[in-house]
């Protein structure tokens, strides 16, 4: 049977005639072909036959398939082989090709993706559902009958949550892809990245030319008459025109393409959210202050330092354009807006300024994140029971309530061991000793109501040496004459 070995820029490369187990994949596999020498074939379902991956709208490498060749003549194979370069489809339908391929594989990796996740869940339910026999603790009674179906269940459960981990993982993965897929258009579309490719499209043009007139390019020089130049210039031809039509259209929509006679000195570039001065206006970009310089800042000017550095911006990374009088304008009305929003805003750095200061910040109910303790500072849960910051820095002698806390604890009421002032329990709690892996102690001057919210548990003496050394003599009564200045605050 006759391989036959054919190249087209419409086509790619692709191998016909060769059938399973003749030898020919040995060598079909072997990573030495392509246009970098180190590609190898692979089998395709859709087209039947072997195929050199990403060898479509590209020149082949000819050394490498006549290479080919002669290995499967030594193999015992008859070899056709056929190379035209010149048959070629246009740029716009390559494109539009591959736009149609990236739907095709997103609504292709979502459908995957959805399967492995129906996959985890059935795997997840099918775990849980053999745990509910353990649902209540049963251990594996060793040497009963029941211990082999313990056993066989435990391994069930391991088994099917890891493949429901590994299904979860996949679906992921595939979720990814589709998005990379989806995405396809719009990242080759991108006008910025557009402008940068049209830029790198129309070097590689000139290039060409140069070639074609027997001049250096890149560094080195081709043959003047090499027909390959000409597809070349076809090609580059064809896409440069292509995605200009893309800016085009953006341009409809509203893009802006900037360009030196947009800006002149002391104007200000928008790059990346931040303003910038303009020092010097170039072909393609704009001299700035050094980004580094304007690190935190909203709008950076020339500094009067000589030796920070200066930086340029591309024009497709410009954004914006302003002139130095509407800069100034600028600071203006963001000023008027700071102080609005500031004057709005008074009310709470005032609560927040009496949470910090609040000793209560030691307490089990202070909310870290939210810089307060539990309904205190928050007038809108209970007004009365806000007090204003001096009292919280002046009330230090009032009295106050130990409470000790446990890991795991589901006690409906608070447990208290003692009752000292604030300044004491503030000494008290911040010992490192009155802590452990299982319990801590906290405070609080807000108890609530003795044997609903809290109530007195026995004292072990375990920390009598903490309170000898600091000096402190508990009591372990709460009345209402005690609790009266808190209530009173």
């Amino acid at each position: 049977m006759t391989i036959e070995i054919t190249h087209t820029r419409r086509e790619g490369t692709l191998i016909e005639g060769t059938s399973r187990g003749d030898g020919s994949s040995e060598i079909l596999r072997l990573r030495k072909y392509g246009r970098t020498g180190r590609q190898p074939f692979r089998w395709s379902r859709n087209l039947d036959c072997w195929y050199l991956p990403h060898s479509r709208d590209h020149a082949t490498n000819t050394p490498s398939l006549e290479l080919l060749a002669q290995r499967l003549r030594t193999a015992g194979f008859e070899v056709t082989l056929t190379i035209d370069n010149a048959d070629r489809r246009s740029f716009a339908e390559a494109e539009q090709d591959r736009e149609e391929r990236a739907d095709a594989r997103a609504e292709r990796f979502g459908g995957y993706a959805d399967n492995a996740a129906r996959n985890s869940q059935a795997a997840w339910k099918k775990s849980h559902d053999i745990s509910e026999r353990f649902a209540y603790g049963q251990p594996t009674i060793v040497g009963h009958h029941s211990e082999a179906r313990a056993r066989r269940d435990h391994a069930r459960m391991n088994s099917s949550m890891r493949k429901s981990i590994d299904e979860n993982d996949r679906a992921d993965h595939w979720t990814g892809r589709a998005e990379a897929a989806a995405n396809y258009e719009a990242f080759k579309k991108n006008p910025g990245r557009t402008l940068r490719r049209i830029d790198t499209l129309r070097a590689d043009l000139r290039a060409v030319e140069k070639w074609q007139r027997g001049e250096s390019a890149k560094g080195y020089f081709r043959t003047p008459a090499d027909p390959e130049l000409e597809i070349e210039h076809q090609e580059l031809t064809e896409e440069i025109d292509h995605w200009e039509a893309v800016i085009k259209e953006a341009e409809v929509k509203g893009f802006k393409v900037w360009s030196k006679t947009d800006f002149k000195r002391g104007d200000f570039v928008l790059r990346r959210g931040t303003w910038y001065e303009v020092l010097r206006v170039n072909a393609k970009s704009v001299t700035i202050p050094h980004i580094h310089y304007g690190i935190g800042q909203r709008i950076v000017r020339r500094g009067t330092d000589d030796r920070i550095g200066t930086w340029t911006a591309p024009y497709d990374e410009v954004s914006g354009r302003k002139s130095a009088d509407e800069m100034q304008q600028t600071p203006q009305a963001q000023g008027a807006e700071h102080q609005e929003r500031a004057e709005q805003s008074a009310p709470v750095e005032e609560s927040v300024q009496a949470a910090e200061a609040c000793p209560m910040r030691h307490s089990s109910q202070w909310d870290a994140e939210a810089r307060r303790w539990a309904d205190h500072h928050t007038p809108e849960l209970k007004p009365m029971l806000a007090p204003t910051p001096a009292a919280c820095v002046n009330r230090q002698d009032d009295a106050a309530l130990v409470l000790i806390t446990s890991k795991n604890s589901r006690r409906s009421r608070k447990r208290a061991l003692w009752a000292m002032t604030r300044r004491e329990a503030q000494a008290v709690c911040g010992d490192p000793r009155t802590s452990g892996r299982s319990y801590m102690l906290t405070w609080t001057d807000l108890p609530g109501v003795e044997g609903v919210d809290w109530e007195w548990v026995p004292d072990n003496g375990s920390l009598d040496p903490v309170l000898s050394d600091l000096s402190v003599t508990p009591c372990r009564e709460w009345t209402a004459t005690t609790q009266a200045p808190a209530e009173a605050a």
